[in-house]
């Protein structure tokens, strides 16, 4: 599984006109499912994205974690994420999951971290999204799991 997760002041999303999800300062994390991704994998992730340190101290270093900040966690499946760019022009999505398993997936994922954190926020899987952000930084970092 991979997030490109970037740090925000606000972010939201947008379906259809309606706002399907929004958080104020935390993270944004784009998720894609690739192709032998499990629940583990999805684990692992959820562990990254809640203790990843992204958010400046007192002295400006990025030392302080999500949970440290009170931030929400805005999860929005993307599954160009699991695109392969490494040759030609247009890219090849042979190694995302399929949809229904990159479902599971993202749901498993959801649904683990609205256990282990209140300030949860989603897109809508498969939706045509709109997404939002102040991205503050600019912080964007690519994790996989």
């Amino acid at each position: 599984m991979r997030a490109l997760i970037q740090r925000v002041r606000h972010a939201r999303v947008v379906v259809a006109g309606q706002e399907v999800g929004a958080i104020d300062q935390g993270l944004l994390a784009l998720v894609g499912v690739e192709k032998g991704d499990d629940q583990a994998r999805a684990d692992k992730l959820l562990h990254k994205l809640l203790h990843y340190r992204v958010f400046s101290d007192e002295a400006g270093k990025m030392n302080r974690d999500l949970r440290q900040v009170e931030g929400g966690l805005l999860l929005v499946s993307q599954f160009t994420l699991a695109a392969d760019t490494r040759k030609g022009l247009r890219p090849s999505f042979s190694s995302a999951a399929p949809p229904a398993e990159g479902e599971a997936l993202f749901d498993h994922l959801v649904t683990r971290a609205r256990a282990a954190w209140p300030k949860v926020a989603t897109g809508e899987f498969g939706a045509d999204m709109q997404v939002e952000l102040i991205n503050d930084g600019p912080v964007t970092f690519l994790l996989e799991s």
